[in-house]
């Protein structure tokens, strides 16, 4: 089973986020991804461009105000 991909996306702006989730999504190719971002246009940013490449997304948000998407496929 592969391992589980984290991402700290945090503090950087669009589109950096999304490009930071896509690599990370095509490395890991199946399994799980975790992105963390602060901002909500960064989360549906990357929520966005983790649908179009087909994984599943749940959003959780944190006490400290970011976002934690976690990735599926």
């Amino acid at each position: 089973m592969a391992e589980r991909i984290k991402v700290d996306a945090s503090g950087f702006s669009c589109p950096q986020p999304a490009l930071m989730t896509r690599r990370a999504l095509e490395k890991q190719g199946s399994g799980t991804v975790e992105v963390s971002v602060d901002t909500a246009a960064a989360r549906e940013n990357a929520t966005r461009t983790a649908e179009n490449l087909g994984w599943k997304v749940s959003c959780k948000e944190q006490p400290d105000g970011n976002y934690l998407l976690v990735m599926n496929k």
